[in-house]
């Protein structure tokens, strides 16, 4: 609701009910009708399954949390309703019924008629039974497309609202450090230009359909020690400011972010939770951010359980809210009877309840749940039945053509070509050995916090609700006049060799072997990649290498096809295999995406948003070493990437000319122009990604050999010339220099426009005059590539 829309109101309406009214003079007279507990109410949240049968919600019990009873609750208000949608497989109307009868009781059982702001994960689409199950961002970031990015997140913002949710927990904004982490499938990549710009892009999507975007993991997370998770971080205050801060920063500030989560992990020995410096002095008071910042589930009873900053759960509440937390999730533990305590003991003031209070609130009423004509129906009930449950099964469609044409899309775009000796696209092939665990897998494609891995699992008496066909589905529907055998050869991660013979029996018969290998998405070692599921090298999981070994001596050419969630060193495949294919948990028009690469029905434009490491124990690396992290001659451990981030192959060919450098000189508060040619010289359209990086010789401290400070996909008809025009503001130049202040500095440097970070074609040297000049938050994020075309006369 708008709640700038004008309603009609009475003399007796409250303010804080009424629009016409400043929401900030709303808000402070809500508080100050309050009592301590009808306060601390609304800064907690419950967590909740919505009903199969329609019914209110019920208390989902776990075995971190108390017991709640909503009974003893609701009186004093509820600040939250944790996942009404992601906790139990429900009918999409029957949930929306559900939610809206709860959110009624809720609204009538406390004094001032608020409701509870509702929110579910939608990491990877909605998590709700039967919504679409989008690829993962890290098949975000290989698109490099942050216009389709947007797009998808729109939809899912739509669906999430159509239904009554007002919050979403996504995106993940964490850098990749270490690709061990089992939650590299969350995040986008490893660079932080493209983690912020895809990142920024899926918030601003998000929120123009009303959802509160909430960004993760603030901030470190992904950078724990040896990629386990939840583990202790150890990087420096320039490696935080200039790698993992960035993304956050350009999503609250362009993309109008409305919410951050606190990152469980510690740096230094400060919890993010208890971080004041982090969550009010740069977040709040620096960047000027006056959204919600909420706790990452159980994360605020951590200071006392895991972290040992807290000596019980009160000073845990107490420290968190100091810090800048406003609202403990997923369920009431440290801010119920514990903070009220503390309060009313004077260990915690009351003024950092009410700073963070008001900052619910405010949310609330922009959100018009403080409105007088706020209505719990939600959009997509509002001209139904609502006394006929049964009525309304089957409904509302979370699934529709439109969106599935959006993952189509996304999934098409993310599929990576790593490499090709002219085996694809396949032609006509008779005969194919289709090998491997994940080859007639249905839920291969999907990440672990996709509805089906993260909850459905648990209740194998449901449907899946979603079409998910397998790559030998797609293969056979793709190659119709052609003989498929599939041989799973082995298991994800169970290390069987006694399939291996028939594979490789089944390889020779065949024309061409697709070997289907990669990772099975699951939470806290259930999976080989996930929340939890950390592994100790990037060697494929299990007895994968062995098969994809013993497939490469069988003679016939292996087309080796990744459906994982990190990348993987292939050992001899790199070299051997005659093409590689990767793809990350596309979701679930993936496996047609795959079939369309493999047939040529689609040409591959995909790019890796982290390197394929060429060794599986060089770990950690990211291409954004500096130059002690490259090959050396004093170390015998070579961390240089079978196939660098940004890498990708098409069936097309593409020649860079005619760079040209409108401005070689410029201050460091100007730009610099630059402008080149890129022509499809090949015989079928294709998209080329021109990337540009920033290459800084000499600078005050250590910087990365390079990193990517702007892109754009360039689609080209067989033939076609496009211009591209690049405008690079010195502001991207920016790093944190030796006082702890981000800086441009004068001196050389070189502007690399490159097909990957391992493939630059043309390179132009330009200089920064002038003083060295400091720059804030506020600084130009981005370098300009725009395109125009090129007179073919």
């Amino acid at each position: 609701m708008n709640t700038d829309v004008a309603v009609e109101t009475t003399p007796e309406t409250p303010l804080w009910n009424d629009p016409s009214h400043p929401v900030a003079a709303r808000v402070d007279a809500l508080i100050g009708a309050m009592t301590l507990q009808e306060k601390i109410a609304q800064l907690y949240g419950v967590w909740v399954g919505a009903s199969d049968q329609g019914g209110e919600v019920a208390p989902h019990q776990h075995d971190m949390e108390e017991a709640v009873d909503l009974d003893a609750l609701l009186p004093t208000g509820l600040g939250q309703l944790t996942r009404p949608f992601g906790t139990v497989p429900v009918d999409p109307a029957i949930g929306a019924l559900s939610l809206m009868r709860t959110q009624a009781r809720i609204a009538s059982a406390n004094r001032f008629g608020i409701p509870a702001l509702a929110h579910d994960e939608c990491l990877a689409g909605f998590a709700a039974w039967g919504a679409t199950a989008y690829p993962v961002p890290l098949s975000w970031g290989a698109t490099f497309d942050p216009s389709l990015v947007r797009a998808m997140a729109e939809a899912i913002g739509r669906d999430m609202r159509s239904v009554g949710v007002h919050q979403g927990l996504a995106p993940v904004l964490d850098v990749v450090r270490d690709a061990r982490w089992g939650r590299v499938e969350e995040t986008i990549g490893e660079d932080p230009y493209l983690v912020g710009s895809i990142g920024t892009a899926y918030v601003a999507g998000l929120e123009s359909a009303g959802i509160v975007a909430t960004l993760k993991h603030f901030v470190g997370y992904s950078a724990s020690r040896a990629g386990r998770n939840l583990a202790p971080t150890s990087v420096g205050p320039r490696e935080r400011a200039d790698v993992l801060l960035p993304p956050f920063e350009m999503a609250i500030r362009e993309g109008g972010a409305r919410s951050v989560m606190h990152a469980y992990t510690d740096t230094d020995g400060i919890p993010s939770a208890a971080d004041e410096a982090l969550l009010t002095g740069l977040l709040r008071d620096t960047w000027d951010f006056d959204g919600t910042v909420v706790a990452d589930y159980f994360g605020i009873a951590f200071l006392k359980t895991l972290h040992g900053v807290a000596g019980d759960f009160g000073d845990a509440a107490g420290t968190a809210l100091t810090a800048g937390v406003d609202v403990e999730l997923p369920t009431v533990k440290t801010f119920g009877a514990p903070l009220v305590e503390a309060v009313t003991e004077g260990r915690v003031p009351e003024e950092i309840v009410d700073r963070a209070l008001r900052r619910v609130l405010t949310q609330k009423a922009h959100l018009g749940l403080l409105d007088p004509d706020w209505s719990p129906v939600p959009p997509a009930l509002e001209d139904a039945d609502l006394d006929d449950a049964e009525a309304l099964r089957g409904r509302i469609d979370l699934d529709r053509a439109a969106n599935r044409e959006l993952a189509r899309r996304i999934a098409d775009q993310a599929v990576v070509l790593l490499g090709n000796d002219g085996t694809l696209p396949l032609t006509r092939p008779r005969r194919i050995a289709l090998v491997g665990p994940n080859a007639a897998e249905p839920t291969a494609v999907l990440g672990c916090y996709s509805f089906p891995l993260h909850v459905g699992v648990q209740h194998p008496e449901f449907p899946v609700g979603l079409e998910l066909p397998t790559l030998q589905d797609t293969l056979t529907a793709e190659f119709p006049d052609a003989e498929i055998t599939a041989v799973r050869g082995t298991g994800v991660d169970d290390g069987d060799l006694s399939g291996i013979a028939a594979a490789v029996e089944a390889a020779r018969d065949a024309e061409v072997v697709v070997a289907v290998l990669g990772d099975r998405a699951g939470l806290f070692g259930r999976g080989t990649s996930g929340e939890g599921c950390d592994a100790e090298s990037l060697a494929l999981p299990g007895a994968q290498q062995q098969l994809l070994d013993a497939l490469l001596d069988s003679g016939t050419p292996v087309v080796t096809v990744l459906l994982a969630g990190r990348p993987y060193a292939l050992g001899r495949a790199v070299d051997e295999s005659a093409a590689i294919v990767q793809s990350f948990f596309p979701g679930e028009e993936g496996t047609r995406a795959i079939a369309g690469v493999l047939s040529g029905r689609t040409n591959p434009s995909g790019r890796l948003p982290v390197s394929v490491p060429r060794g599986a124990g060089s770990q950690p690396s990211t291409y954004l070493g500096a130059r002690l992290a490259q090959v050396s001659e004093v170390s015998n451990i070579d961390p240089t990437p079978a196939f660098g981030f940004g890498h990708g192959l098409s069936y097309t060919t593409f020649a860079w000319s005619d760079l040209t450098v409108g401005t070689e000189r410029a201050a460091t508060d100007g730009e610099f122009a630059l402008s080149l040619t890129v022509r499809n010289t090949g015989d079928r359209a294709g998209t080329e990604v021109v990337q540009l990086y920033l290459h800084d010789p000499v600078a005050s401290v250590v910087q990365p050999v390079q990193r990517l400070v702007g892109y754009t996909r360039v689609p080209l008809e067989p033939g076609e010339a496009r211009r591209v025009r690049v405008t690079v503001p010195a502001d991207v130049a920016s790093f944190t220099g030796r006082d702890g202040h981000r800086v441009v500095e004068p001196g050389a440097l070189e502007l690399r426009l490159a097909a990957s970070s391992t493939d630059a074609r043309l390179t132009a040297t330009v200089t920064l005059t002038g003083p060295v000049r400091r720059v804030d938050h506020t600084r130009r994020f981005h370098a300009v590539l725009t395109q125009e075309p090129v007179d073919q006369a």
